[in-house]
């Protein structure tokens, strides 16, 4: 039980990003089979896919490209995941699709990671879906990336390659609010500077790329300690003697018993009792633990309710968010969704169309539609109140998701508060 705060800190999850056919898939399986990730048959079932494509002895793409439409048309479609260990550290890897097509799965994969590896293409450089998935990182709260610039073989490893990547990404992070941002020189192909460093490239002095994963702060996907607790009630327990308590997972910070906290939006206030889990009784429980929570008091708390310490979320039914729209047809005033907010469900109405992203420049364009794949900012009015804080203080709180009500396709993905970073 009291490891539970290593647990969440010694996990990195990290999703990577950039445009098709720059070599992400080939990174990501290149780092599984340097590092003895995968068993003697998951390398058979790669051999034997590249075989019957006739791309070679071993594609290591296929490693994450996973579904049989992925590995015929030699493309990422769906977001991978792979989980890996170094004795340092554990990995969640989402590996996200490049295709502008299928941006809305990007966001998926970037959604609760604490760092995006970009992959760039070192002979062509920063390509336009290359930028906008780095746009759409920073929306949802990444602020680590780490960029491999790949493909350095073919640009015979001469400097001047990296050094222009080096001064997009530089600009570009300045722009977006990411900290540090660290570009490899690496072939993905053949390995250098992915696991193991190489002499190919002697004017770089920085770590590998599993280096730089490794050495990653880790841990702010479920809050970053700048509000106070939030647990959004999951399941209401019922128990034999009639008492009541209330299941969730812990976000924002960490809650203890005899902690005032606030049932929102019914506005009551209480004390925490009890904080329980299947192992027994917490003192602390920390951001990231599930729980089960005591309160002293009776209270009306359902599933879509939130417990919250102070200082206190936002209840309002009327909202200004950034949305990243993936539907084929384009967002308008007007238009009615299902929105989901932590476990909340609701009816949601989109008042106004403000302004869209233009994605080159991070300048806000007045809009009255968005197309697929556009940022924009909205406003949207609710049939029932949420509770939220704005997005660039907690991940989970500052998003939701516009859902269609007749065949159920997300739409879009928002969060609560227009981009900082745009002009």
């Amino acid at each position: 039980m009291s490891d539970a705060p290593e647990q969440v800190m010694d996990l990195l999850r990290f999703a990577t990003v950039g445009s098709v056919d720059d070599g992400k898939s080939t990174l990501i399986g290149r780092l599984l089979v340097d590092t003895r990730q995968l068993f003697d048959d998951q390398l058979e079932a790669v051999a034997h896919a590249s075989v019957s494509r006739g791309v070679g002895d071993l594609d290591l793409s296929f490693v994450t490209d996973g579904l049989r439409a992925e590995r015929e048309q030699g493309i990422t479609i769906d977001v991978a995941y792979r989980y890996a260990a170094t004795p340092t550290r554990k990995f969640i890897i989402a590996d996200c699709p490049g295709h502008v097509q299928y941006t809305r799965n990007m966001a998926t994969g970037a959604s609760t990671a604490d760092l995006a590896l970009v992959v760039v293409d070192a002979t062509s450089g920063l390509k336009e879906q290359t930028r906008r998935h780095l746009c759409i990182a920073a929306l949802l709260g990444v602020r680590r990336v780490v960029v491999a610039a790949n493909k350095m073989d073919l640009a015979e490893w001469a400097k001047d390659p990296y050094d222009a990547i080096v001064a997009e990404i530089d600009e570009l992070s300045a722009r977006l609010g990411i900290l540090e941002p660290l570009v490899v020189p690496v072939s993905a192909l053949n390995g250098d500077n992915v696991v193991e460093p190489s002499d190919a490239a002697p004017w770089y002095t920085g770590p590998t790329v599993l280096g730089a994963l490794e050495a990653a702060p880790a841990g702010s996907w479920a809050g970053e300690g700048r509000v106070g607790g939030r647990l959004p009630i999951q399941w209401v327990l019922r128990h034999p003697t009639g008492r009541r308590t209330y299941a969730g997972m812990v976000d924002g910070s960490p809650i203890s018993p005899g902690d005032e906290v606030h049932l929102l939006p019914a506005g009551i206030t209480t004390r925490i009792r009890r904080v329980a889990t299947a192992d027994g009784d917490l003192p602390i429980a920390p951001v990231g633990r599930c729980v089960d929570v005591d309160l002293a008091d009776d209270t009306p708390a359902g599933r879509g309710d939130m417990l919250a310490t102070a200082p206190l979320p936002q209840v309002t039914d009327h909202l200004t968010a950034t949305v990243c729209w993936f539907g084929d047809e384009p967002l308008t005033a007007g238009q009615r969704f299902r929105v989901k907010h932590t476990t909340r469900s609701t009816v949601g109405f989109v008042d106004h169309v403000v302004s869209r992203l233009e994605v080159n420049g991070l300048r806000l364009e007045h809009a009255d539609m968005l197309e697929a794949n556009d940022i924009g900012v909205i406003t949207i009015s609710t049939a029932d109140p949420l509770v939220v804080d704005p997005y660039d203080v907690n991940r989970i709180t500052g998003s939701f998701v516009l859902v269609d009500e007749r065949t159920n396709a997300t739409l879009a993905g928002a969060m609560v508060g227009e981009p900082r970073f745009a002009k």
